[in-house]
C-alpha cells in the first residue's frame, strides 16, 4: 500500500511527568524509535540537569537528536526543524514508527505543522545593539519590552531565552510586523497522532522536587562546574537551561546553594506552566492519559487501533 504522508506519534506532556519511560516502554512493544523534541537534550556534557535519558536507557530504543552538539554550537529551531524531518523520514524509510517526545512545545509545532520562519534575515547591527541592551536591562527587561509590543510573541518565549528574544525583536523592528503574526502554519508533513501524559499538579510538583534533589546528588554542581572549566561561558544560550543557570550564579558566588536549588523548583513550576500553554487537556487533537499503572498498554492500545484504521502493519511484541 502506497501512504500519502509518513506516521508519526507525538507524545507530550509536563517535564517530570514520565515521559522518557513511558516512550521507551512503548517502542520497545511497538518497533518504534524516539526523536527527541526537548532543545536541552541537544547539548553533549549536559546530561544530569537534562534528565537526559541514559546510555542504558538509550541501549534499549534508539534515540536521535540526543548529543548532536557541543553546548556553544546552538542548534536553531530551523536546523532542528531539519534534522528531525530527516530522523521521521528515515525511520519511516525503515518501516519502523518515530515518536517524537518532548515538552518544548514550539518544536513540537514547527514539525508537526510545518513552520515556515520570518523572512527577516539577520540584522548584526541592530543585533548587536539588541544584546548590549540586553546587559543593560537584563533578560527579564527585555522580555518586557516584547511583551509590550507583540505580547503574543512573549507569551511563547521563556524570558530567559535572551537569543529568542532578541531575534523576535529584530524581525519586529527589522519588518513593522509581529513576530507572533510572522510563524507560517505551513502543510502538515505527517499523519499524526498526538499523546499528552498527565498528572495532577500536587503529585507533578513533588515529583519535581523529588527530581531536582536527585540531581544535586548525582553530582548537577560538578557538572555544571565541568562545563566552565571547559571554557563554556555561562552566557551561552545552552546554559541558560533551568538549573545551569542557577547553579551556574551558585559557582560565580551570586547565589547560595540553598537559594540556587530553590529558584531551580520554582523556574521548573513556571515552565510547567508554560509547557501548559502549548498542549491543553482541552484540546480535542490530544488524547490525554493521566500516569496509572496501564498507561503503557492503554497507549499502545490506542496507537495500535490508529495505526490499523491508517491502513499500515505494526509489530507489536
Amino acid at each position: 500500500m502506497s501512504l500519502s504522508k509518513p506516521r508519526l506519534i507525538i507524545l507530550v506532556g509536563p517535564t517530570a511527568v514520565g515521559k522518557t519511560e513511558l516512550s521507551i516502554q512503548l517502542a520497545e512493544r511497538l518497533n518504534a524509535e524516539i526523536v527527541s523534541a526537548d532543545s536541552r537534550l541537544f547539548y553533549r556534557g549536559m546530561d544530569i540537569g537534562t534528565a537526559k535519558p541514559t546510555l542504558e536507557e538509550r541501549a534499549r530504543v534508539r534515540h536521535h537528536l540526543i548529543d548532536i552538539s557541543e553546548p556553544n554550537h546552538t542548534i536553531s529551531l530551523p536546523l532542528f526543524q531539519q534534522a528531525a524531518q530527516v530522523a521521521i523520514h528515515d525511520i519511516n524509510n525503515r518501516g519502523k514508527l518515530p515518536i517524537l517526545v518532548g515538552g518544548t512545545g514550539q518544536y513540537i509545532r514547527a514539525v508537526v505543522e510545518g513552520w515556515e520562519s520570518p523572512a527577516a534575515p539577520p540584522d548584526p547591527f541592530l543585533r548587536k545593539v539588541l544584546e548590549n541592551w540586553s546587559v543593560e536591562i537584563a533578560p527579564h527587561g527585555l522580555h518586557q519590552r516584547l511583551k509590550a509590543v507583540d505580547p503574543a510573541a512573549a507569551e511563547a518565549i521563556d524570558p530567559q531565552n535572551v537569543r529568542r528574544t532578541i531575534r523576535a525583536l529584530e524581525v519586529i523592528f527589522t519588518t513593522g510586523r509581529h513576530f507572533s503574526s510572522q510563524r507560517q502554519r505551513g502543510e502538515a508533513l505527517y499523519s499524526s497522532l498526538t499523546i499528552g501524559v498527565t498528572r495532577p499538579r500536587p503529585e507533578l510538583y513533588q515529583r519535581i522536587d523529588a527530581r531536582i534533589e536527585a540531581m544535586l546528588q548525582a553530582g548537577l554542581v560538578e557538572e555544571v562546574r565541568g562545563l566552565f572549566a571547559r571554557g563554556y561561558s555561562p552566557e551561552l544560550p545552552s546554559m541558560s537551561a533551568i538549573g545551569y543557570r542557577e547553579f551556574g550564579q551558585y559557582l560565580l558566588g551570586r547565589l547560595t546553594l540553598e537559594e540556587a536549588v530553590m529558584l531551580i523548583k520554582r523556574q521548573t513550576r513556571i515552565f510547567v506552566r508554560r509547557q501548559a500553554n502549548w498542549f491543553k487537556e482541552t484540546d480535542p487533537q490530544i488524547y490525554w492519559f493521566k500516569f496509572e499503572p496501564q498507561i503503557v498498554q492503554n497507549v499502545q492500545d490506542l496507537i495500535a487501533n490508529w495505526v490499523d484504521s491508517e491502513g499500515l502493519a505494526l509489530q507489536i511484541d
